[in-house]
């Protein structure tokens, strides 16, 4: 009963009519004449009340705190279209290589090696496959020394580089016995290995494929960092190749712990920084506290004469410290890359820890040699004075596994540092550096429809795409998606660099080049009255009310309408307007971002959703609601707007026409009928309860007291033959039955 509207003039208000429950039904039957309604119109202030009592679907979305994603995209969300690849019995596409002209795509697989096409915007095309399997001895090794011949006894490829103009060199885990060649290649496809040209590949890849590594190619010499034994107990640092002497970390030592986890190598002028986290044994008042580090060795370092014979001489690490003033620090990192010098900045480092830092390091020089030098040096390998940086970009409840990093310069003739981040359930998050040196993420892409990790990154800037590997294959991500903002207020407040807005063919346009002057963005302040203005004026806080297209949409009797507002932003606020009135509350409601309105008397006319963002507030979409009885005048000021009759979806409540458009209410109605149930039988019983209480009463008053557990009594008004004084049940005690009753069913 209490579910009818407030608001409705009845004469008569809530509470005193919640005041005397013994005239309820006779109240109701006399309301409802008083306001017109007939049952179909009854059933939907019911179902109409009832359901604005649902909670709203909760919104699918990164989760955690930080910044949001401006838009996200679902997997196969036709609003971004990717390409992807994949290939019958192939799995764990983990190492990817870009081709030096840019146009070829090298992927390390599972037992095999690709080379992919990818000129064409589309999907990957793949242009030849080689196979390298582990060989069945191997694989007969590994499954005895109690490893998986089902998941660990392959071939892994865990480094892939390019040696020279003809030939890329490889690694895998071969089964647990780490194997490496160098691969020919012919036009950029790559020709069959040779299988007498294999060789053992320990300390240049992991054993165990689940093992962090990391591998890079400097002047012909391979630096890696990877685990040197079975067990996974011995991390080392090593250079292999070329014409130097073949270096490696010194294991009794204990430069490195036993646990150390590698994940970038980074070649900058004379040195190789190397990034990973072990357990710190500075800190051995803690259990096993982690920490990560950035170690560095000297290109031209050549081991010592005596001492550290076949060792680096040049060994020294760090540790990276990113924290925020006065909170713990981000002790994990997961992964590193270089973003090389520009016109105005130096080169910089990137790293991710769940959140992404910039690190700015100095040059080395070239270590001692002196016998007296290098016994401090072998004992004395961490540096006193950590790495210190605060975060760019701090996002809790998102794990980032993959980060590749690129500048893009907008039209202010300013660089832009723009980020790709993979997270651990399979997202892309698209984050621009601002001038502040804080971070804010453009969109968020759902990789894969089955969360898993992004295994890998590649830029391709010729190409205009990312490209992401994973276990199912390869996903080529565009890297922007200007066409997906269809006003210039969208376009300029997304702050895509690689996007603006075309005033000439009125379309958001990829910005291939910045000379562009007569297009339109605002990467520093993200201002469209500024930008999308015809001329220079001044930023306005006024909502821009004018649409730019009117929907024309019909009422049908005995329905609720459902004028759905697309949120483009979601770092926007909504609300709905009607025209220069307010909304009236007793037959509307918001639900889900949508307007809900059950057709009456004054619900027509402009309807509007307004969102407000970076304090600019304009119309996303607009409605002119009308009626067959009652046909309104379209408003004067909206004369010359475009006009498009639509059908929005309709929740049916009665008989009647037919509708215009039909959406499925299936989970809403079941809820609302069993609620409706619970009402109607809570009534029902309260009704029935008078009754039932004036029946016991005079069975009282006739000598019939309670009888007795298992007995039941008679309906008939004969008295009581022998009634039992000692089980008497007082009026009082069935009241408060009935009540406690009552209570459960409401």
């Amino acid at each position: 009963m209490t579910l009818l509207p407030q608001s409705l003039d009845t004469g008569v208000s809530q509470r005193n009519w919640l005041k005397e429950p013994s005239g309820d039904s006779l109240w109701l039957s006399m309301a409802l004449p008083a306001l017109g309604l007939d049952p179909w119109s009854l059933l939907g202030f019911f179902f109409f009340q009832l359901l604005l009592l649902l909670p709203p679907p909760l919104a699918v979305g990164s989760g955690g705190q930080g910044p949001m994603p401006r838009v996200r995209y679902d997997a196969g969300d036709p609003r971004r279209v990717l390409g992807f690849f994949q290939h019958k019995g192939l799995r764990d596409f983990d190492t990817l290589l870009l081709s030096d002209d840019g146009n070829t795509l090298y992927v390390g697989a599972r037992e095999a090696i690709l080379a992919l096409d990818i000129q064409d915007p589309g999907v990957p095309r793949l242009k030849n496959l080689i196979p390298w399997p582990a060989s069945e001895r191997k694989k007969h090794e590994c499954a005895l020394k109690k490893k998986s011949n089902e998941t660990q006894c392959f071939n892994f490829i865990r480094v892939l580089v390019s040696f020279n103009a003809t030939h890329l060199y490889a690694c895998g885990t071969f089964a647990f016995s780490p194997a490496c060649t160098f691969i020919e290649l012919h036009n950029s496809y790559l020709l069959p290995i040779v299988e007498e040209k294999v060789m053992e590949g320990k300390g240049q890849s992991p054993f165990d494929p689940a093992h962090n590594h990391t591998a890079v190619l400097v002047d012909g010499m391979l630096y890696s960092g990877t685990m040197n034994n079975f067990l996974g107990s011995e991390p080392i640092l090593m250079r292999t190749l070329g014409s130097r002497p073949v270096l490696k970390t010194d294991t009794f030592l204990h430069w490195l712990h036993s646990d150390a986890s590698f994940v970038a190598a980074i070649p900058w002028t004379q040195v190789v920084y190397f990034f990973f986290e072990e357990t710190a044994s500075e800190f051995d008042f803690f259990e096993k506290l982690h920490t990560s580090r950035v170690a560095q060795v000297c290109k031209n370092d050549v081991g010592g004469e005596k001492l550290l014979q076949r060792k680096w001489t040049t060994f020294l690490k760090a540790q990276l410290l990113c924290a925020q003033p006065g909170q713990l620090p981000f002790n994990i990192i997961r992964h590193a890359v270089l973003l090389p010098a520009g016109p105005s900045t130096g080169p910089r480092v990137f790293a991710v820890f769940t959140s992404q830092c910039a690190f700015l390091f100095l040059q080395c020089s070239v270590g001692p040699s002196s016998d007296k030098a290098l016994t401090f040096m072998k004992d004395h390998f961490l540096m006193d004075e950590p790495v210190v940086e605060t975060p760019l970009l701090v996002k809790s409840g998102v794990e980032y596994t993959r980060l590749a990093v690129e500048t893009a310069e907008g039209l202010d003739g300013h660089s832009h540092v723009v980020m790709y981040l993979g997270t651990s359930t399979g997202s892309l998050h698209k984050a621009v550096v601002s001038q502040d040196n804080s971070a804010y993420l453009v969109e968020e892409i759902q990789l894969f429809p089955d969360p898993e990790p992004v295994r890998n990154l590649q830029l391709a800037p010729s190409q205009g795409a990312v490209f992401v590997g994973f276990s199912g294959g390869i996903q080529r991500v565009p890297r922007a998606n200007c066409s997906v903002y269809e006003t210039c207020v969208d376009c300029v407040l997304a702050r895509d660099p690689h996007c603006a807005w075309n005033p000439e063919s009125r379309v958001c346009c990829l910005l291939s080049t910045p000379d562009q002057k007569h297009w339109k963005q605002d990467m520093e302040r993200g201002n469209p009255e500024w930008a999308c203005a015809k001329g220079p004026v001044g930023r306005s806080h006024r909502p821009q009310s004018r649409p730019q297209i009117i929907k024309e949409v019909l009422v049908v009797p005995n329905s609720i309408l459902e004028l759905p507002c697309p949120h483009l932003s979601a770092l926007a606020s909504y609300h709905w307007s009607h025209g220069r009135g307010t909304i009236p509350e007793a037959s509307s409601a918001v639900y889900n971002g949508s307007l809900l309105l059950l057709p009456q008397d004054g619900i027509g006319g402009l309807y509007q959703c307004i969102a407000t963002e970076n304090g600019f507030s304009y119309p996303v979409v607009s409605y002119w609601v009308d009626s067959q009885d009652q046909p309104l005048a379209m408003d004067s000021e909206l004369a010359g707007i475009p006009r498009e009759r639509v059908q929005v979806p309709l929740t049916r409540v009665g008989g009647g026409a037919a509708m215009a458009a039909q959406r499925s209410y299936w989970p809403h109605f079941l809820v609302v009928t069993v609620l409706l149930a619970l009402v109607l039988s809570g009534a029902l019983i309260i009704l029935l309860a008078s009754p039932l209480r004036a029946l016991r009463a005079r069975g009282k008053v006739q000598g019939c007291g309670a009888l007795p557990p298992g007995e039941k009594a008679t309906l008939s008004r004969e008295p009581c033959l022998q009634p039992r004084k000692e089980s008497r049940t007082s009026v009082t005690d069935v009241g408060a039955e009935n009540n406690h009753v009552g209570t459960e069913v409401v």
